[in-house]
């Protein structure tokens, strides 16, 4: 028979039982989450494709979609990829068809409030992705900090073209009030399972994001990419600082994504055909 143990030898042993068990539990992999995806399309209009895809000849158009890019974690965190615009003046310029105020939109289509919003990931400042960021009024905004120190001077007026004046000065003021954090450069993980990249050049430092969804990683490519044209043709966008940048990071983001189908243009009424419908312009893209 063997001898009992003595009560201290007892508690040793279950403290480097316990001890094992920790360690065990800290190495093991932690599962990366796992994203809902949707598109809302808040407008459209009719736009030259030769403005959209480089080379096209003039004198076809496409009915482009305006859309913003809902992502909702199992934790209750919602994100919102771009916030679309709803100032009068752009209302005024554009004359968009069947608009919706991109906050009432997102509502309608998923029952996500204003208030709802965690956090929104601005691709670039251009008007019709950054105009609504101040709809969303407990969001954290996240930028590029090299695209916001190139568009937004500390006064906020614009320091270059692509930003309007009222939407510098709007993301100046989100910057004051402290809601403004800055994503610093390429290939970041912004949250778990989320990251940031830069390289399609459609604005100095506009980023695009990959999401780990439970059909693997959707790329969500906002302006670096506006159509199915310009990945399916691997041609680059026409409004681009730099076409051979454009299309490298095209052809990165077909490798980044499970599969080419989950990397999504980002103004492409196909988007509403390709994936699951969950209700009228709203669509689950994982």
């Amino acid at each position: 028979m063997s001898k009992p143990r003595k009560p201290g030898a007892v508690v040793r042993w279950l403290a480097l039982v316990l001890l094992a068990t920790w360690v065990c539990a800290f190495l093991r992999p932690q599962a990366t989450p796992r994203y809902e995806v949707y598109a809302v399309r808040f407008a459209h209009v009719t736009y030259p494709t030769s403005s959209l895809v480089a080379g096209v000849p003039r004198g076809t158009t496409t009915d482009i979609a305006f859309t913003v890019w809902p992502i909702r974690a199992a934790s209750g965190r919602v994100l919102l990829f771009d916030s679309g615009f709803y100032r009068d003046q752009f209302l005024q310029r554009w004359h968009p068809s069947d608009y919706v105020k991109p906050s009432e939109a997102v509502a309608s289509a998923l029952g996500i409030t204003p208030d709802d919003v965690t956090d929104l990931v601005i691709s670039h400042v251009h008007w019709d992705h950054a105009d609504g960021a101040d709809l969303f009024p407990r969001a954290t905004i996240w930028i590029q900090k090299d695209e916001y120190e190139h568009y937004v001077s500390p006064d906020g007026t614009p320091l270059h073209n692509g930003v309007e004046a009222v939407d510098a000065a709007m993301l100046a003021s989100l910057k004051a009030a402290g809601r403004v954090k800055f994503i610093d450069g390429d290939d970041q993980e912004i949250f778990p399972g989320i990251r940031a990249y830069t390289g399609g050049k459609h604005t100095y430092a506009s980023q695009y994001l990959s999401v780990q969804t439970r059909s693997g990683t959707v790329v969500l490519a906002s302006d670096n990419a506006y159509l199915y044209q310009n990945l399916e043709g691997h041609l680059a966008i026409a409004q681009t600082l730099d076409a051979a940048s454009n299309l490298a990071a095209q052809s990165r983001m077909l490798t980044l994504a499970a599969s080419p189908k989950l990397v999504i243009p980002g103004h492409d009424p196909q988007v509403f055909v390709r994936f699951p419908v969950i209700k009228p312009n709203v669509v689950r893209i994982d």
